[in-house]
């Protein structure tokens, strides 16, 4: 078994809509990002990734590459998937933290858990999806931007 920890942020921009855990929720802002900028999907593909000890999501994914401009993160996470089992890995959980002022995502994290359980080939209870402010502190307290930080356990694939 292996543990994995994954971190992402992104600046606000004009826009009426974030994109977190694959759900599109309405904010006053947009994030600027190369691709739909999900802080959550790009921490949880991060951590699987470290876990495997496969590099990091700019590896696989490089923001200087334009085929991954605009990309749904949920295509990202997908292929971190197949890529773990590849060499020979599985997800077993993940727990996951959004932070930020804005948007409030409380009535969104059951709907992210379901998604990112589906691509993730896992049960919902294997998943947990938290949020939490920074108390109007630093960038995030003063509405200039999101992050999220997502810890993975992984186990080797049961042979069949």
């Amino acid at each position: 078994m292996r543990v994995g920890h994954g971190y992402d942020v992104h600046r606000f921009c004009e826009g009426d809509h974030v994109v977190i855990g694959g759900v599109s929720v309405p904010c006053e802002f947009a994030v600027e990002a190369h691709s739909d900028g999900d802080v959550l999907l790009h921490a949880l593909c991060d951590a699987l990734l470290g876990a495997a000890a496969l590099g990091d999501i700019g590896k696989h994914f490089p923001d200087t590459d334009d085929k991954f401009a605009g990309i749904d993160s949920r295509v990202l996470l997908r292929h971190v998937a197949a890529l773990l089992a590849e060499k020979g890995w599985q997800p077993v959980n993940a727990d996951l933290t959004i932070i930020a002022q804005t948007p409030r995502v409380s009535c969104y994290t059951g709907q992210m858990t379901d998604i990112i359980a589906a691509d993730l080939g896992l049960d919902k209870s294997c998943i947990n999806v938290k949020a939490t402010t920074t108390e109007k502190l630093g960038f995030i307290g003063d509405k200039k931007g999101l992050a999220a930080e997502a810890v993975v356990l992984i186990d080797e694939k049961q042979r069949i």
